[in-house]
């Protein structure tokens, strides 16, 4: 017990070390874009608590140094603060806002786009026995956990090579694949195997997302969608609901409401014309569910929007 106490000492010490180091390669390289030198790596930092936004989530990483961020999916909430990091396999429709942050302690976070080819390689490399075993079930298209502190040694010499320009070529694509490898054998692992894997729920449920995305504006059964998938309805239904907490038809209303509020953004005089782009017949319907989902009706979230866009400390900066 001693030696067992000791040892978690020693990898706390080491965690807040990391911690330490990575807070401050994030702050002195972070950009008002949010990119960086090395491609599919973001760095961000918001100086205080944000209201929530909805988005789509990216096949991602994202890894918080400082503060905390929320991010909902359907009924599902995730939360996750300083060393904790989010994995998403799915771009999926997610409201999102940092809660703790402030301009003498800012929110500091990491991101790296996962890409399900590397992922597919690495999984074909592994000799027998190097993965864990397979759960039963589609796992959820979204997962938190603590970061273990390999994996936060690997994203700190990632950054580090922010500052070694004549490294970076070589060394970057190396130590994310490393940091892909340490996410597909840790605790979230099954979550982004199923990314780099053809035949998986995830990767069925997958094609349904992005046949969605592409005609969200037109009516469709869900028995057509799981065809095209490749599964029956009955599974198909249970394993988009396992990855997305919606079902086909709730997540299409998110995707055609985010895609009226993108729109109103640059016509916010044509309430009516952008509910029947993104699909919607009935004006009133339009308004309703627009207004249940954002907060406001339209064509007061529209001015709002305009506004927001005029000030650099507005609401979706």
């Amino acid at each position: 017990m001693p030696d067992e106490r000791r040892d978690a000492r020693r990898d706390d010490r080491r965690t807040e070390a990391l911690l330490a180091e990575l807070r401050a390669l994030l702050e002195r390289h972070v950009r008002p874009d949010w990119t960086t030198a090395i491609d599919g790596v973001l760095i961000s930092r918001v100086d205080r608590p944000d209201p929530p936004q909805p988005s789509m989530s990216g096949t991602v990483l994202a890894v918080i140094a400082q503060g905390a961020k929320q991010r909902a999916l359907g009924d599902r909430v995730f939360t996750y603060g300083a060393g904790q990091y989010l994995v998403a396999s799915v771009d999926l429709p997610v409201t999102g806002h940092f809660t703790h942050a402030d301009p003498g302690r800012p929110a500091l976070g990491f991101g790296l786009t996962l890409d399900p080819s590397a992922v597919a390689d690495l999984l074909l490399r592994a000799a027998p026995g190097d993965l864990p075993r397979a759960v039963p079930g589609t796992p959820s298209g979204i997962a938190v956990s603590d970061a273990p502190a390999a994996l936060l040694d690997a994203v700190v010499r990632l950054l580090r090579l922010l500052d070694a320009p004549r490294d970076r070529a070589v060394l970057a694509p190396l130590v994310v694949r490393e940091i892909l490898w340490r996410l597909i054998t840790g605790e979230q692992g099954a979550t982004v195997r199923q990314l780099g894997l053809p035949d998986s729920g995830l990767s069925h449920v997958s094609r349904a997302v992005g046949w969605i995305r592409e005609h969200y504006a037109e009516p469709f059964r869900v028995a057509d969608v799981a065809r095209l998938s490749g599964m029956s309805v009955s599974a198909f239904y249970r394993s988009f609901q396992a990855v997305t907490a919606m079902s086909p038809i709730q997540f299409q209303k998110q995707i055609r409401l985010q895609e009226a509020r993108l729109l109103l953004a640059t016509r916010p005089g044509d309430v009516t014309g952008v509910g029947r782009r993104v699909g919607y017949d009935n004006p009133s319907q339009f308004s309703r569910e627009y207004r249940r989902q954002f907060g406001a009706p339209p064509s007061r979230d529209a001015a709002r929007l305009r506004e927001a866009a005029r000030s650099p400390a507005g609401v979706l900066t």
